[in-house]
């Protein structure tokens, strides 16, 4: 597979022509025309736009023709949320960690202005490589290539946690209100916005987190959704992370937001997604690494412990419950059994919040 989606992967390329004309999500004219007065491209290139598969939230697509591939980024065309598709944040932290250590696709250009495609949107090149996305693809790897890449997995994360955000140019994404305070405020934002009020258990769950908050772990640059699902690994060695792919989240706060993020996946919220929604699943293949051995991968890779672990791996399952409720949120007229499957999807992260140790 390749690409820089989650899977990379076009959909009928007739369909997604049919759907991408002046009304479309990216017109291809008005794409064209944009690249040429950026210096991209001539002003007579043809560029053909196919929207790649993979991915609930951002839009992804590849963009070729006249010697450029590059895929596009631009947020939903409707059910977007206030602060939760920041295309400028996703390009403006690639690009500051180009060349840190931490394996980002190159940026190519920002666009800010709605008036192009609707949306701000960027540009960025196109990798070749491969995904664990779902459990066949995770339960086809060979035993030492699955342990590898899943000890790889937390390995690039501590990468990540030990690049100094001012020393990369990110230090205006360093608040002064602390990271789980602001993090709280916008996550309850989000749940009171989508209006969801068939699970009232989050409600309790998101004044729970606000009375417990801990003291604030290390600074760093947090990813947002670390997980399989957002990796690509080299399609030469597929143990190897290629790139760290979908950074709409991304912010400088409590690098321990991470580790719970990836510890909420590999353990009951991440078997209930995938049994709805498919999707990575660590109990695939008996050789990845389990919970303790990636904590202390991580703990090895950025030279401390983590207190507190715990609170942010709750704190990540009830932003998945959001996650989800956004998603139905973001649908147009959703069938019936999708609310229901929904609702139940929701209720039951709640309690997997619920039940975390600690």
């Amino acid at each position: 597979m390749s690409g820089a989606g989650r899977t990379g992967e076009p959909q009928d390329p007739n369909a997604a022509r049919d759907s991408l004309h002046d009304d479309g999500p990216v017109p291809p004219r008005r794409l064209t025309d944009w690249v040429a007065k950026a210096g991209l491209a001539d002003a007579d290139a043809v560029l053909t736009v196919t929207q790649l598969s993979g991915g609930a939230s951002n839009l992804t697509y590849r963009v070729s023709g006249n010697g450029r591939d590059w895929v596009l980024r631009r947020p939903p065309a409707r059910g977007a949320l206030p602060t939760a598709h920041d295309m400028a944040r996703e390009y403006r932290v690639q690009a500051a960690l180009a060349g840190s250590g931490v394996p980002v696709a190159a940026m190519v250009a920002l666009c800010e202005d709605p008036a192009v495609l609707g949306a701000p949107f960027y540009l960025m090149e196109r990798l070749d490589g491969v995904f664990h996305t779902s459990a066949a693809e995770v339960a086809a790897l060979p035993a030492p290539v699955a342990r590898e890449a899943g000890l790889n997995l937390v390995r690039v994360l501590a990468t990540l946690h030990r690049v100094d955000p001012e020393g990369v140019g990110l230090g205006a994404m360093i608040r002064p209100e602390p990271y789980l305070h602001r993090q709280l405020r916008r996550w309850r934002g989000q749940w009171d916005r989508i209006g969801f009020d068939d699970v009232p258990a989050l409600d309790g769950l998101l004044r729970r987190l606000a009375a417990e908050v801990p003291e604030s772990s290390a600074l760093g640059i947090v990813h947002g959704d670390y997980n399989l699902g957002n990796v690509m690994y080299r399609a030469d060695d597929s143990a190897e992370v290629r790139a760290v792919l979908d950074w709409e989240l991304s912010t400088v706060g409590d690098a321990a937001a991470d580790l719970g993020q990836l510890l909420a996946y590999w353990g009951p919220a991440g078997r209930l997604l995938n049994a709805y929604r498919g999707g990575h699943l660590p109990d695939a293949n008996a050789a990845l690494p389990d919970r303790g051995e990636l904590v202390e991968a991580y703990t090895e890779g950025v030279g401390r412990p983590v207190p507190d672990l715990a609170y942010y791996e709750r704190f990540a399952v009830v932003k998945l419950a959001v996650i989800c409720a956004g998603a139905l949120a973001r649908a147009k007229s959703p069938e019936p059994e999708r609310v229901r499957r929904t609702v139940g999807l929701v209720t039951s992260l709640a309690e997997i919040a619920e039940a975390v140790d600690g």
